[in-house]
């Protein structure tokens, strides 16, 4: 018979069938836009300073479960002048089944915020140009490279905790 799944979580019987990766839930934790200086930064003639904050965290929901945020914070400064500031942290709930803690580690750390990118990039996009100001497009981020760099200042601290070792955080 088929594996069955309730309620979003994979039934035991699935666990003897390998390792599986799977997304459960996609959706919005955060979002907020403020544009501070509006109308009258509209009437401005300065070239625009961009800042990108970048941030992800791990929580573990379950045995097979965890939750990834990935935050992205767009602040645009005309002159000395806040124009906008965009803030999202877009989550998703994924479960990996039967996996090696270095290969869940390594998940959580380049292929969950590759899913999650896209949404944070449309969402951002949407709220820029909604806040009347020229589109903004998140280029490409090598998530990947993150993860590396992660593990050197990890390996320099002399810590070994991956993320899926990560202890709950609540809300900032």
């Amino acid at each position: 018979m088929s594996d069955e799944t309730t309620n979003g979580a994979v039934a035991p019987a699935a666990e003897a069938a390998g390792p599986a990766f799977t997304v459960e839930k996609i959706y919005v934790k955060d979002v907020s836009f403020e544009a501070p200086g509006a109308p009258a930064v509209f009437a401005e003639n300065v070239q625009p300073e961009l800042q990108l904050n970048l941030n992800q965290r791990v929580q573990r929901l379950g045995e097979n479960a965890f939750e990834v945020v990935l935050g992205v914070t767009l602040t645009c400064k005309a002159g000395d002048k806040t124009a906008y500031v965009a803030e999202v942290q877009q989550a998703g709930i994924f479960g990996l089944i039967g996996l090696e803690p270095q290969a869940v580690d390594v998940l959580l750390g380049t292929q969950c915020p590759n899913i999650l990118f896209p949404y944070v990039r449309q969402l951002v996009s949407d709220l820029v140009q909604a806040g009347g100001f020229p589109p903004f497009f998140l280029q490409p981020i090598n998530f990947e490279a993150l993860y590396a760099e992660s593990l050197r200042q990890r390996a320099a601290q002399g810590g070994d905790a991956g993320l899926a070792n990560s202890e709950p955080v609540g809300n900032a």
